[in-house]
């Protein structure tokens, strides 16, 4: 299997080159150069595996030649032994035609886990066999954080970086991701937005002499292997529904698109998905690009699900990729348009290409609030704010729709306790293992958004831990 660049510009590479680089050298993302498929006779086989054994067979091929390739029955079992649901990721019906994906039981609450774990076991493999080691930098709107460094604590052919925009993450993000206390451990409190986070990532990645000097690797979902570890519990979900006898609709709560990127991965395999439902917040840019063709950047505004606080969503470029043809020229032209106008408008086609597949719905604070309310009110189910907008925008789209829908559940309740206490009135708590969590001492380092100051901070970090 190779991987090619969104931008078409950098070489083809191995999955475990793919691995280990993160962000392509001409600014793009990778994808395969051709998605693995599964036929209707290999679905239903599928059907009676467990998660694990399931997910062995989705991504052995998106693995093939890899240092970590024979090992993968053994490092999916390691990756998912600490998920509290013996499901790794369990259905939960609603009512008649609406389910719920519970992606929320791995260590640190948050669907970032199910991809994350196993990057961490991918890294240790292929790291070893490559005999090198990596700086990994990474930024978060919340879960990605805490879910990285708890897959890369304590490697030691790892470091890692992580961004997240200072008082912009609930308590309990902030909290899992501070109260680590690893030498390879490093949180960054940016005095900005997510997406000032992310951009400096970006640009440290295309300072080719510090990501070289470096090594620099990524986390972020604009690493390969954290979609791929994603497009699994699509697999999961549907076959559990009836596919591929039936299609399958999934209601996505969405901010950076890697998510629901990896059900339209799913899709591209083989699986029968009829439409994907875009849930955004009130930073909704995703929402009115579907609405109008038009993508264009406005102001971050906090809210109840800072997670998706975002206005540059990166993974959308893998999807450009496919509405433009796989044209890496093309897809070059509009996102240095897009980063130096702040808008782009796709040609007709191309965009009532998404809409065939892909719906958006925009949910505010109240609303959100309100369906937290309403869903416990006839359910007795807490749910965070996140999953909120999946659910809500799941029934606003519901009508004529074929086969069962699927909300994806993204986050445990307890990690946004502020807002599930004002929607319901009560406190969600969390688990036994995270009970000490708030008196936690903390381990962070406020900077300002400028990328020599970040990357002085990272040469001199890394000069003392080379002494040490």
């Amino acid at each position: 299997m190779r991987y090619i660049s969104t931008r078409g510009q950098a070489p083809a590479l191995s999955f475990d080159e793919v691995l280990l680089t993160g962000l392509a050298r001409d600014g793009g993302l990778y994808l395969p150069e051709s998605w693995p498929q599964f036929s209707n006779a290999e679905l239903k086989r599928l059907a009676k595996a467990s998660y694990q054994e399931l997910a062995v067979e989705i991504m052995r091929p998106f693995m093939a030649g890899s240092a970590a390739e024979e090992r993968l029955p053994e490092l999916v079992r390691n990756a998912y032994a600490s998920f509290a649901h013996q499901a790794v990721t369990p259905l939960k019906q609603l009512d008649a035609n609406l389910w719920f994906l519970e992606l929320f039981h791995g260590p640190t609450l948050a669907f970032k886990d199910v991809a994350l774990q196993l990057l961490g076991q991918l890294f240790e493999v292929v790291l070893e066999a490559h005999d090198t080691r990596v700086t990994i930098v990474g930024a978060t709107s919340g879960d990605t954080g805490s879910a990285a460094i708890e897959a890369v604590r304590g490697k030691a052919r790892a470091s890692i970086y992580m961004l997240h925009p200072k008082g912009r993450v609930s308590e309990v993000q902030r909290r899992q991701m501070t109260t680590i206390d690893e030498p390879n451990v490093h949180n960054l409190a940016v005095a900005g937005s997510f997406d000032d986070c992310q951009d400096l990532v970006k640009a440290m990645f295309n300072d080719f002499e510090f990501r070289d000097r470096h090594h620099l690797s990524a986390v972020n979902s604009i690493n390969w292997a954290r979609i791929m570890a994603q497009i699994v519990y699509y697999f999961w979900a549907a076959l559990a529904l009836g596919a591929p006898q039936r299609p399958v609709n999934f209601s996505v709560p969405t901010g950076n698109f890697g998510n629901v990127f990896a059900g339209y991965a799913a899709k591209a395999m083989g699986l029968p998905v009829e439409r994907f439902i875009v849930g955004s917040n009130k930073n909704d840019i995703l929402t009115r690009f579907l609405a109008s063709g038009s993508m264009t950047i406005e102001g971050v505004e906090p809210s109840h699900s800072p997670s998706m606080d975002i206005q540059v969503s990166s993974n959308f470029e893998r999807l450009l990729f496919d509405l433009l043809g796989r044209d890496g020229a093309k897809v070059t032209e509009v996102m240095q348009g897009f980063r130096a106008s702040g808008s782009f408008t796709l040609e007709k086609e191309a965009w009532e290409k998404a809409t065939s597949l892909f719906t958006g719905h925009r949910l505010d604070d109240e609303e959100t609030l309100a369906e937290i309310g309403a869903l416990h009110r006839a359910t007795g189910e807490l749910i965070d704010p996140h999953s909120a907008i999946g659910v809500a925008a799941a029934r606003a789209h519901a009508e004529g729709l074929e086969g069962p829908l699927v909300a994806l559940g993204t986050a445990h309740p307890a990690k946004f306790p502020d807002a599930v206490e004002k929607a319901t009135r009560l406190r969600p708590t969390l688990p036994a293992r995270l009970g000490d969590l708030m008196e936690r001492p903390e381990y962070a380092v406020d900077v300002e958004a400028g990328l020599d100051h970040i990357e002085r901070l990272i040469d001199d970090s890394q000069a003392m831990s080379l002494q040490n």
